[in-house]
């Protein structure tokens, strides 16, 4: 059972409400892939290794991941407003840390802090919109509230090239601020706190256990190559803790009966495997935006507004299918809509794979066009087949189960492709430079050649292994897509309308 103020009653102060809230949903989404087409700047900036790229993404939706997790105990315990306003106001810290950072690590912890508070934010603008929102405009608000975290997602790379071209990378950062402030006020003065009289218990061991895993495996894959796997005891420490983190968790599952995710979400088998179909979608849908952008950057020499222009062909097709596919009838069978988004994100990743430096930005767009349109078809129909089957009751805490599988599959996503793309280069590299001699070199050369002649061919090798190592990502993501397609097949049809 719930208190709370009397609702707003006015009509214009449900709107404000409904507009803050749709305004924290995006940009909480905006600021993952905000610094994407901006890391060439934020790295000479921060002196930032080439791998410790991907942590601007992964520590940020890592945190946030952990963080949602226990919204709806924090929500309950201390009030849904004062929550909704902390998170902001930490989020809000988090982007002036962001533009204060000196070092990379600093900035880092930043990304942690700014995820962090990002992480009750959108679940608790879909509740606040679904209390102002009268019943039958439910799925209409909900739809909303998607869109609005798509578009965040999708133009990220672009609003941040842009900023971050003509006024500096810090700007990217100080840009959401006025958002926030916003939202913080609107809040304030609009709307009523809710919390429980009884606030329920929590599971705080099996998350931190889980997280203590997920953690400790994120770690290792990031840190694994730059310091040489298991020759080095941070490694040790970080697969320990992974394996025990993990080993805590299953025992805890099978030895009590609450737990931070129910057992009885497990034994729905459309939600089990639509909870692996959502992690392949992770673990596709930001490591192509954190694999493209360097890329056409870094080796293909595109300026960075540029590069965040060649996004949003991606994001339109992506948010343009999630709308067409959800306004199909429910009565209609959701799986060959599955099919047929996977089917598209294979062939888009396929066409990946033909990139070569001397192609121009057409294939790009293509092939990103047609991927975000396979993701957007596939969104809305993996939402019906998960709760379709699922006990209304447990609704919620399968929406938080997928939710998070579809984060970690990105941090886990980016990691893996970041870890092959620096071993596949180093590899590529040997194999292409183990004739580069002065003496092999001078037998075909028309004049002397010189130590300086010497490294600039060392260049153009070290640029051709990059860009096939890239290439060789893009192939890691089609078949993690490729994959669970059989999966769609084990799915149980849809419920009879009625």
């Amino acid at each position: 059972m719930s208190t709370s103020l009397p609702p707003t009653t006015a009509a214009d102060g449900r709107s404000a409400i409904s507009a803050a809230a749709l305004l924290a949903t995006y940009m909480q989404a905006v600021n993952i892939s905000v610094p994407n087409a901006a890391l060439p700047h934020i790295q000479a900036t921060l002196s930032m290794a080439n791998d410790e790229v991907g942590w601007v993404f992964s520590s940020y939706i890592a945190a946030s991941a952990v963080t949602m997790s226990v919204t709806q105990w924090l929500a309950g315990r201390y009030g849904r407003k004062a929550v909704y306003q902390t998170a902001l106001a930490i989020f809000a810290l988090g982007l002036v840390l962001d533009t204060l950072a000196t070092t990379s690590i600093q900035f880092v912890l930043a990304r942690i802090l700014q995820g962090a508070a990002s992480g009750p934010l959108a679940p608790l603008s879909l509740a606040i919109l679904l209390e102002v929102t009268p019943a039958p405009r439910h799925a209409r608000m909900s739809l909303a509230w998607t869109v609005c975290s798509l578009l965040g997602i999708s133009t990220g790379p672009a609003i941040g090239g842009w900023l971050s071209e003509y006024c500096g990378w810090p700007s990217i950062f100080y840009g959401s601020l006025p958002m926030t402030v916003f939202i913080l006020l609107t809040m304030a003065s609009l709307l009523s706190e809710k919390r429980s009289e009884r606030s329920k218990s929590f599971d705080f061991f099996g998350l931190t256990t889980f997280s203590v895993g997920m953690i400790g495996l994120q770690m290792l894959l990031d840190r694994g190559e730059r310091l040489e796997w298991f020759a080095s005891t941070e490694i040790w420490v970080e697969a320990g803790a992974s394996v025990l983190g993990f080993y805590l968790f299953v025992v805890h599952v099978m030895t009590t009966r609450e737990h931070f995710l129910r057992t009885a979400l497990f034994r729905d088998r459309n939600l089990v495997l639509s909870t692996v179909i959502s992690f392949a979608l992770g673990f596709v849908l930001l490591p192509t935006l954190a694999l493209t952008s360097p890329m056409l950057e870094e080796l293909l020499n595109y300026p960075v507004d540029t590069t965040g222009y060649m996004s949003i062909p991606r994001g339109v097709a992506l948010v343009g299918a999630l709308v067409l596919t959800s306004l199909v009838p429910g009565q209609v069978d959701y799986r060959p809509f599955l099919v047929g988004g996977m089917t598209l994100v294979v062939y888009a990743n396929w066409l990946m794979l033909g990139y070569s430096p001397a192609m121009d930005w057409r294939p790009v767009v293509e092939a990103g066009f047609l991927q975000g349109a396979g993701l957007g078809m596939l969104l809305p129909a993996l939402a019906r087949a998960a709760f379709g089957t699922l006990d209304p009751k447990l609704r919620p805490e399968g929406s938080a189960l997928i939710n998070l599988s579809r984060l970690y599959g990105s941090t886990i996503g980016i990691a893996v492709v970041q870890l092959f793309f620096y071993a596949n280069t180093q590899a590529l590299h040997v194999a292409l430079a183990k004739h580069l001699t002065p003496f092999r070199v001078a037998a075909n050369a028309a004049g002397p050649i010189g130590k300086p002649g010497l490294a600039a061919l060392n260049g153009m090798v070290t640029h051709q292994a990059a860009t096939v190592a890239v290439i060789d990502q893009f192939e890691i993501l089609m078949f993690a897509m490729l994959v669970v397609i059989p999966l769609v097949f084990f799915l149980r049809k849809p419920r009879p309308a009625g």
